[in-house]
């Protein structure tokens, strides 16, 4: 006995249409629609993401090896700082090479253990990033404001412990993050994004998922205000120090280590509000808003790692005197004898 949809209004006839395609069949993989089909834009999509992805993969490698083989580097803020590049590079890793593989292909699936794979170690490395930097603010905060008592509280032993504490907190989130968000049924498979974003998922749930979402966005909105006030704490004491230095190089010394970290810090949190906590115009078209969510996407997921570390390297001097001299040792060690 079939229904007679056609007396039915439009909501109904699109819940009915969502139970037939929940009843009728459970997801097994996803479509990713993040780009145009014409050949020409797929491939330029596939060079553009290609290079974008090499870049950041090798000024990520660059920084970790420079830390690791330099030892006049092996410092609390360089140790941050590797773990830092650790996160950009996994971050980046999540998303991009499946896209590439997805065009390289000519398919847009992702399996759905494919997509819990990219939410969770996303949100995995996202959030450790975030612990990560307020913890580098601390450090700064110890460093300019108690440099006496500075290789006492942040050793070693403290530093490991603190870097630890940042992946175990991205770890735990990530795993309460991505169990709520697949315990929801969905009514489509298709994904309008390159890769498995959250806000995406959400869209093509047919249960009520606005209570998990709710919950989640409440423990990681207390987790973030946690950490942003222990770096916003944190650079009112330093300001405070600082503006104290009677000597103008002093404070530009000051202000020179403490710049990158704080543009660091505003391109994460800038790239990653306008994502989650946009709302959508009504000014604009669907189309518009598609593509308005592709290029925010695009901005929070890969333009981070790119320029994380040139932020870092470009005006610190002992990280650019590390890496010539590291090229300098295996040129010559390269270079055949005469």
């Amino acid at each position: 006995m079939h229904e007679n949809t056609q007396d039915l209004p439009v909501n109904s006839l699109v819940l009915h249409s969502r139970t037939m395609f929940n009843q009728s069949s459970r997801v097994v993989e996803f479509l990713l629609h993040g780009f145009s089909d014409t050949q020409e834009l797929k491939t330029f999509h596939f060079i553009t993401f290609l290079i974008i992805y090499l870049i950041a993969v090798t000024e990520n490698l660059l920084i970790i090896t420079v830390i690791i083989f330099s030892p006049q580097l092996h410092k609390p803020m360089y140790f941050f700082l590797a773990n830092l590049a650790s996160q950009d590079l996994g971050s980046i890793s999540v998303s991009v090479p499946k896209s590439l593989a997805n065009s390289l292909m000519n398919t847009k699936t992702i399996s759905y253990n494919g997509c819990i794979c990219q939410v969770f170690y996303l949100i995995f490395f996202t959030v450790s990033h975030f612990v990560l930097l307020g913890i580098m603010a601390y450090d700064r905060y110890f460093a300019i404001c108690n440099p006496l008592h500075y290789e006492t509280v942040m050793n070693r032993k403290a530093c490991v412990k603190m870097a630890i504490s940042a992946w175990i907190t991205g770890l735990i989130y990530s795993t309460v993050y991505t169990g709520s968000t697949f315990t929801i049924e969905f009514c489509s498979n298709d994904i309008n994004m390159f890769f498995c974003e959250i806000p995406q998922l959400f869209k093509i749930a047919c249960s009520d998922s606005y209570l998990i979402a709710f919950w989640v966005l409440c423990v990681g909105a207390s987790l973030a205000f946690i950490f942003l006030a222990l770096i916003v704490y944190s650079y009112v004491k330093i300001f405070s120090a600082v503006l104290k230095i009677p000597s103008a190089q002093g404070k530009g010394k000051a202000f020179s280590t403490c710049l990158p970290h704080l543009i660091v810090i505003s391109l994460y949190l800038v790239s990653g509000s306008f994502v989650y906590l946009k709302q959508s115009s009504v000014s604009l078209s669907s189309s518009d808003t598609e593509l308005l969510d592709l290029v925010a996407s695009m901005f929070y997921c890969m333009f981070p790692p790119v320029m994380n570390p040139l932020i870092y390297s470009i005006r610190n001097k002992e990280l650019k005197t590390a890496l010539w001299k590291l090229n300098t040792n295996l040129f010559s060690q390269c270079s055949p004898n005469f």
